[in-house]
């Protein structure tokens, strides 16, 4: 069975219209998607993205600026909040646009003519998704697929101790390390992990553009050390030092920034 894993989707639906089908034109007979399905800033081209459309691109490149400049995190927060304070309903204005993006992605996905199954990354927004036919949403669950155990799980764990920030206008999808790493153990035998955030290797976390490490799972890495399933596929790094290692018996790859690639990852079952 010949599987395209794809992440770090970042609003591209054009691409994603084609990612059932092959270079060779070769076809899949499945799609996984590994999560940040919206565009919410662009830091290549501020224009983009939903801050860049509803605060300006000016807002939208200063925090990219200080991203890449690794500014406290009040110090950004504190930018955002400033500039959705001239919205009466800030909140409204994000999901409207954030609902948007997903109809339009979610109704490319549902075209592909493939059985899909996506799950949701730090950027995401899972309570806005649609209901569509066709696209499977397992987060948290173990799905069999040509054969073989593959276990999902979305979001990205927060560094232990530290906690959600307050619901704002967007509220990302950072789960309290915790509440993540249960939902971890909680998923049964799997003969292949998905998930949007790497293990804790530092060559899977480094991003070599913004020169800092990216959030990782330091329990997701002692399972796949501990129970070596034959593939671990993730996301979120969008530059990775190295974008695949591996860990004992398991290779752990990350399916790439399909924005900037518009390639899958090729998974044969």
């Amino acid at each position: 069975m010949r599987l395209h894993v794809v992440t770090d989707v970042h609003g591209d639906s054009a691409a994603l219209a084609r990612v059932a089908h092959g270079p060779d034109g070769s076809r899949a007979d499945g799609v996984i998607v590994l999560g940040d399905l919206v565009e919410f800033i662009d830091y290549r081209e501020p224009a983009n993205g939903i801050v860049g459309r509803l605060l300006g691109v000016g807002v939208a490149a200063e925090f990219a600026r200080l991203r890449r400049a690794g500014a406290p995190r009040e110090e950004m927060l504190g930018l955002m909040d400033r500039a959705w304070a001239r919205f009466d309903d800030p909140a409204a204005a994000v999901h409207e646009a954030v609902a948007a993006q997903y109809a339009e992605i979610f109704g490319v996905l549902a075209g592909l003519g493939v059985p899909v199954w996506a799950i949701p990354g730090n950027v995401d927004m899972p309570a806005a998704w649609p209901d569509v036919d066709g696209v499977a949403t397992p987060d948290g669950t173990v799905v069999e697929i040509g054969g073989r155990r593959v276990g999902f799980l979305g979001g990205v764990p927060l560094p232990p101790g530290r906690e959600p920030r307050p619901a704002g206008p967007w509220q990302p999808h950072f789960v309290r390390h915790e509440d993540w790493t249960a939902r971890l153990d909680a998923l049964g035998p799997a003969d292949v992990l998905c998930t949007h955030v790497p293990p804790a290797v530092p060559d899977l976390a480094f991003d070599v553009v913004t020169g800092r490490g990216e959030m990782t799972s330091r329990p997701l890495l002692d399972r796949i050390r501990r129970e070596q399933p034959s593939h671990a596929l993730f996301g979120h790094v969008h530059q990775p030092l190295h974008p695949r290692v591996r860990i004992g018996r398991t290779e752990a790859v990350n399916a790439g920034h399909f924005r900037a690639s518009g390639e899958p990852y090729v998974l044969h079952l």
